[in-house]
């Protein structure tokens, strides 16, 4: 596949179109949000940015593979003094396109700096939404497992009876556990809050988001050899984590100066992987 570990400048809408269909196994993306980066990407309007963004996601969808998962890092922004409500209506606008809107996972930033406004506090958080074409698709938990941490100590210490079963809610909620499963592990599940610094050095970039975010995803949708695609690739850190996870990437930005900066950092990483990693070959397992 000739398209398979390039970065491409053009429009994403109008570059996806020579794709094959379902072609690709992941998205990660952060795509412009509405009114920002106005430089660079000239802006699209709240008002506008669903319908802006549903012609993009349309292509989204024909070259993902059934299995595969759309992860969109999108925030709303402040208009008029209140939150716009665009990311809620893309939602249900990709639903109406055939998306699933499977999860919504927490980016808490936690090395936000403080600040305030008038009539609100500063935002330590992003949002992540998980769309997928079916119910059914690939996901490898045991991936992102995390330790176990200092509750086990005590909470595991002293079961009673009905830590020992399945306890059903108390509330009637329809949820139950059985906090003996966790006995004598080092390893659990973490939950969908994702707890990560900002990139500190923006790469020249006004919004690049850190190495781990993307690995944190890719580990849990992917594995070894599959393709992840980046359609706003900015500064190319989608594509390095591709590269050093083992997996082939397609890259796509509007600015020719971005798409320059990608493939310096790519080729960049590829000889110290290849010197690191006995039998590496570029863009497979």
């Amino acid at each position: 596949m000739e398209f398979v570990n390039k970065i491409l400048h053009g429009d994403c809408g109008e570059i996806l179109q020579s794709l094959p269909d379902e072609c690709i196994d992941m998205i990660f993306t952060s795509p412009p949000y509405a009114d920002q980066r106005k430089r660079t990407y000239g802006g699209i309007k709240p008002a506008e940015y669903v319908e802006w963004f549903l012609a993009r996601s349309e292509q989204f969808l024909r070259v993902l593979s059934p299995t595969g998962t759309f992860v969109l890092n999108i925030k709303e922004r402040v208009a008029n003094g209140e939150r716009h409500t665009y990311v809620i209506e893309l939602i249900l606008r990709m639903r109406d396109q055939g998306w699933l809107w499977t999860e919504e996972f927490i980016w808490h930033k936690k090395n936000c700096y403080p600040g305030k406004w008038p009539n609100r506090f500063r935002d330590s958080w992003e949002r992540l939404l998980q769309f997928n074409k079916q119910r059914k698709f690939n996901m490898y938990q045991e991936a992102v497992m995390v330790p176990v941490g200092g509750w086990a100590r005590d909470r595991l210490s002293n079961l009673s009876e009905t830590d020992r079963s399945r306890d059903e809610s108390r509330v009637g909620s329809g949820f139950g556990k059985n906090v003996s499963r966790w006995v004598g592990r080092d390893k659990v599940y973490p939950t969908n809050v994702v707890h990560m610094a900002t990139e500190c050095s923006n790469r020249n970039h006004s919004a690049a988001f850190p190495e781990d975010l993307p690995s944190w995803f890719i580990n849990l949708f992917t594995e070894s050899g599959d393709t992840v695609l980046d359609p706003f690739i900015g500064s190319g850190t989608t594509a390095v984590v591709a590269q050093k996870l083992g997996r082939n990437y397609v890259g796509i930005d509007i600015s020719q100066e971005f798409c320059d900066m990608a493939r310096e950092r790519v080729v960049w990483v590829m000889p110290r992987l290849l010197e690191g990693r006995e039998g590496y070959v570029e863009g497979g397992s």
